[in-house]
């Protein structure tokens, strides 16, 4: 592990700054990757489970794999073509010559509207979209959404107001995409033509859609309309011909994430812009293919998000490979790293502290003095109806059993075998459009190391990966433990009843539980959290306190929560519960990385998640003597507390 959990600890610094105290000598150290754009708590476990997992599939090639299952058998095929640069760099662009072919040939919107369902299928770039999930007020069945895409540069605010941050990395963009284009047998003259039709596109685009700081707010996405009316939102896309080709007929009903991105659509998509939006598509594809190439289409291809992030070389050969494999077999690898790697007993410790954290929100929600009887009943009972999911799932989504890799020998390329792997998923989930949710599926497999609340199925998953020191060990104190991974748990059952969440009832179903006054109470405290981070300096730039405020809450409720569920514990040193909640969230990054993040993360700083949050608690302050004029201190009147 490249940072332990042992350095020594600058105890002067407790009163003044927390997460310095704690990290101060391990950040004089630290080192960043230089395939990194940072380095800290949550990578370093990433580091280390991909270290270990490579070092595994290193025996791939002459294991006898019989005994493994089906979905193993093809990772370790695939892992292999992907390892294997020399075909892949004597291929060159052959493998994506006939989608190129494919967007190239379409001159109107007829030949575009008589290709929909196989351009969909086969994962090419629309400037709109269908995809299907669980209704947001009937989560039991799947319905039909309609998307929006995204934009060249990370969110709508890069081209608003003359950003100079548009002037900084759009040209790096650029030039990456001319350079693929021409790499993919296009002239320099053509390329730069295709880029800067593009553009024109690409800009015509960005006022429409929904900036990061909108789009936290996710439940405004559900606004569902009539079929029959979004079809006629285009006069040029014929999107009931488009469902009937994919679904058979079209659904009475549709989701439309972002009708204003609609309602504008004729304005942009339009036989006047057609070129440019044929261009757009090029840039699109070639852009995310560039990985599943030659070594020189990889490298070129990352050099924006280098940029973008501060990185200074692109991933490594291996570690890439290893990537794209694992990342198409997310659950099988995930199988293989839990059952070998996690173990029965910790599953159990940390299922405990779950029905613990869970026993410490009930006995809140029962003394809450805000909240009236009807809506703190109702809270209540969400909270019994909350699903656990800890390690990993109880069995591989089937889809990875369809996936059939073409080896080398019989034609197979990386690129053909992944773009047939989408197809599959595609057909599947459109198949899924007015049946039954599957709510066993898991959205992140167990090697990966985070975890999550979904809203719409009120479940929290806690994957094996993340089920490690610093946030778990059974060689830690308990303290220290629900300072790690109890903090988390407690977080993700906040997110159960922060501003987005709690507006999802006890079946996962967007539904206004909350009586009008308990609603206006509470968005109140949630502007106290709004106002508490926003406008925080942090890498010279600013907190934006409306796009982080559902985490925020979730970490304020999480570390509440958590602390008193510490206190429970028969030996608790609560010192030791704050250092852990600091160590964390320690983090080195680039300054490049950092500002990115704050454009479009929905999480505030790690610094700050460190830092701020313990201010709000009275027992931070009697566990570490802080008093007025300490930099940790925090005027009573200004501490926020909601769960």
């Amino acid at each position: 592990m490249a940072n332990t959990p042992k350095e020594v600890i600058d105890e002067s610094q407790f009163k003044d700054d927390l997460y310095q105290a704690v990290n101060g000598n391990w950040l004089k150290d630290a080192t960043i990757p230089d395939d990194h754009a940072s380095t800290g708590g949550f990578m370093d476990l990433n580091d280390n489970i991909d270290k270990t997992l490579m070092s595994d599939f290193d025996k791939l090639p002459d294991a006898d794999l019989k005994d493994t299952n089906e979905p193993f058998q093809e990772f370790a095929k695939l892992y292999a073509l992907a390892q294997n640069f020399d075909k892949r760099d004597k291929d060159g662009a052959e493998p994506i010559k006939p989608f190129l072919d494919k967007i190239e040939s379409i001159s109107n919107f007829d030949d575009l509207n008589s290709q929909l369902k196989d351009w969909t299928l086969s994962g090419l770039p629309l400037p709109f979209g269908y995809w299907v999930d669980a209704d947001m007020k009937n989560t039991k069945i799947n319905a039909l959404y309609a998307g929006t895409p995204g934009l060249f540069l990370p969110d709508r605010t890069y081209y608003e107001n003359n950003n100079p941050a548009y002037d900084q990395l759009m040209p790096v963009f650029s030039k990456m995409v001319t350079s693929l284009l021409v790499l993919a047998d296009y002239s320099s003259s053509e390329a730069d033509e295709i880029m800067e039709s593009a553009k024109k596109f690409d800009s015509s685009i960005a006022p429409h859609v929904k900036s990061a700081e909108e789009s936290a707010d996710y439940t405004k996405s559900y606004n569902p309309r009539k079929f029959a009316e979004f079809a006629k939102t285009s006069s040029n896309i014929d999107f009931k011909g488009y469902a009937d080709s994919l679904f058979g007929n079209a659904p009475e009903q549709i989701i439309v994430t972002e009708p204003k991105y609609y309602e504008a659509l004729d304005s942009f998509v339009n036989e006047d812009s057609f070129s440019d939006m044929k261009n757009w598509m090029l840039v699109k594809f070639v852009t995310s293919a560039s990985s599943y190439l030659s070594e020189e289409f990889r490298q070129t291809g990352s050099t924006y998000s280098r940029a973008l992030s501060g990185k200074k070389v692109a991933t490594p050969q291996k570690k890439s490979a290893f990537y794209l494999a694992s990342g198409v077999f997310g659950q099988t690898v995930g199988d293989y790293y839990a059952k070998k790697y996690f173990g029965p007993k910790a599953k159990a410790d940390v299922e405990q502290m779950v029905r613990n954290m869970i026993k410490v929100y009930q006995q809140r929600l029962e003394n809450n003095t805000w909240l009236g009887k009807d809506t703190r009943d109702k809270a209540i009972l969400k909270l019994s109806k909350l699903e656990l999911h800890v390690g990993y799932p109880d069995k591989i989504d089937p889809i990875e059993y369809k996936y059939k890799v073409t080896p080398q020998g019989d034609g197979g390329t990386l690129f053909a075998n992944v773009s047939e792997f989408r197809r599959i998923t595609k057909e599947a989930r459109f198949a899924e459009l007015g049946k039954p949710v599957d709510r066993s599926r898991w959205e992140m497999s167990a090697n990966t190391v985070n975890a999550y609340y979904d809203p719409s199925k009120n479940i929290i998953v806690f994957p094996a990966a993340i089920l490690q020191a610093p946030f778990y060990s059974l060689d830690q104190s308990s303290s220290e433990n629900y300072g790690g991974i109890g903090a988390v748990i407690a977080h993700e059952i906040s997110h159960a009843f922060d501003n987005n969440g709690s507006q999802f009832d006890e079946l996962g179903n967007l539904n206004d539980w909350w009586t009008d006054e308990d609603r206006k109470h509470f968005n109140q405290l949630a502007d106290n959290m709004i106002a508490e981070f926003d406008g925080l300096a942090f890498a010279g730039a600013k907190v934006n306190g409306k796009l982080t405020v559902s985490e925020n809450i979730a970490d304020a409720g999480g570390l509440s929560c958590a602390n008193e569920a510490a206190k429970n514990e028969s030996e608790y040193d609560l010192k030791a519960f704050f250092i852990n909640w600091a160590r964390i969230w320690r983090m080195k990054a680039t300054t490049e990385y950092m500002q990115l993040l704050l454009n479009i993360d929905v999480h505030a700083p790690n610094e700050l998640r460190a830092n701020v949050q313990v201010k709000n608690l009275d027992d931070f302050y009697s566990t570490f003597n802080v008093t007025e004029g300490d930099g940790m201190f925090l005027p009573e009147d200004k501490r926020v507390k909601i769960w």
